[in-house]
């Protein structure tokens, strides 16, 4: 386990980056992996800002806080990340009875740039990224789509084994794309 801690808007102490690398490495006794966990410590005016960031096999896990006490703001996001990282492997536990919490598959995902000031232009692919696509149920994906904070989620069904697509309405409701045949 590599824990990186950084520091924004205030002097670094010793003593808050050791209080920070023992609150984060209790999570060791939920993850078998080596991982690399990003702690960003800040101060904006009397704000004490403490984020926490990794990723487990695919699964995004963040979390961040705010106080008037930097060393509150820590054991308070450490208690957040925990919840998730719990949350994490009791899914995964009860998933494997079910068969294949391990399995993915790879997608490629194009963006696609118009230049409307040509008159006869063809779409050029401007950026392509790879990423895995873990089985999850519906609600598992909108959770995971709230930890990344994006907008939408590709995720293969695991009820049906079917890719599917989660995105957030402008209402703050949340659609679902699915395959039909």
């Amino acid at each position: 386990m590599n824990i990186n801690v950084v520091f924004r808007h205030m002097e670094t102490t010793e003593a808050l980056k050791q209080y920070a690398i023992d609150k984060v490495s209790k999570i060791k006794k939920y993850i078998d992996a080596p991982i690399e966990i990003h702690v960003v410590l800040s101060v904006e005016k009397f704000r004490h800002i403490a984020e926490v960031s990794f990723s487990i096999n695919g699964f995004v896990v963040k979390g961040q806080e705010e106080t008037e006490d930097m060393y509150a703001a820590i054991d308070m996001v450490m208690d957040k990340i925990e919840r998730q990282v719990r949350k994490y492997k009791d899914r995964l536990k009860n998933k494997r009875g079910a068969g294949s919490a391990e399995e993915r598959m790879q997608v490629k995902m194009d963006v696609v740039a118009v230049d409307h000031n040509v008159a006869e232009t063809t779409p050029q692919v401007i950026k392509s990224t790879n990423f895995s696509i873990k089985p999850m149920d519906v609600d598992e994906a909108i959770m995971q789509m709230n930890l990344i904070d994006n907008d939408f989620l590709v995720f293969r069904n695991d009820t049906n084994n079917e890719v599917n697509v989660i995105y957030r309405r402008k209402d703050g409701n949340y659609g679902l794309i699915e395959p039909t045949a």
